[in-house]
């Protein structure tokens, strides 16, 4: 069975959450991945080695909680205007960010430490999110549009299968013939 921090918003428990996840943070910057250790997190954060493995299990499974929150998107999707150049837009940032050697690390280590897939729902949860703003956008413009799961098939998809294992030209003409090869579809 996996074990989930359980935050509550502020508390105890938030506080501690944010410190462990600066300090692996900190010190995946200062002394690398491979090299990073639990006791050395503990310590950066201020807690005990045990607080650490009660609330995440071990170091992948931390790792994996601290990927899943650098991947939730910052800020709404662009609004642009219209549906093709809303859509073309997210696509070619999400292709960016998720393609970039950080944006790999995060999704390794997303999987890597998820044995029952609740982090890599989590973060398809975030790219259906940003995808439904920009669907309802389009919608309240009176545009046509495909369903969230559509865009998920036939943009997320494919990016993601091919950062994973087929990383050649992952360019934003690559994003941007995915979403048109979507909406022609959908004309």
């Amino acid at each position: 069975m996996s074990r989930r921090p359980m935050v509550r918003p502020g508390g105890r428990s938030a506080r501690v959450q944010e410190a462990v996840h600066t300090a692996v943070r900190e010190l995946v910057a200062e002394v690398g991945r491979d090299a990073l250790t639990v006791p050395q997190v503990a310590t950066r954060a201020g807690v005990t080695p045990s607080t650490v493995y009660r609330r995440w299990g071990d170091l992948k499974e931390l790792l994996s909680d601290v990927a899943v929150e650098r991947l939730r998107p910052e800020t709404p999707p662009d609004d642009l205007g219209n549906l093709s150049a809303d859509l073309t837009a997210w696509a070619e940032e999400f292709l960016d960010e998720m393609s970039s050697p950080p944006g790999r690390a995060y999704i390794r280590d997303a999987l890597l430490g998820d044995p029952d897939g609740g982090n890599g729902g989590q973060c398809s949860a975030y790219a259906a999110e940003q995808i439904d703003v920009v669907l309802t956008r389009a919608a309240g413009r009176g545009e046509p549009a495909p369903d969230v799961e559509t865009v998920i098939d036939r943009v997320v998809a494919p990016m993601m299968y091919r950062i994973l294992f087929r990383p050649d030209g992952l360019t934003p003409t690559y994003a941007h013939r995915l979403v048109t090869g979507l909406l022609a579809a959908g004309a």
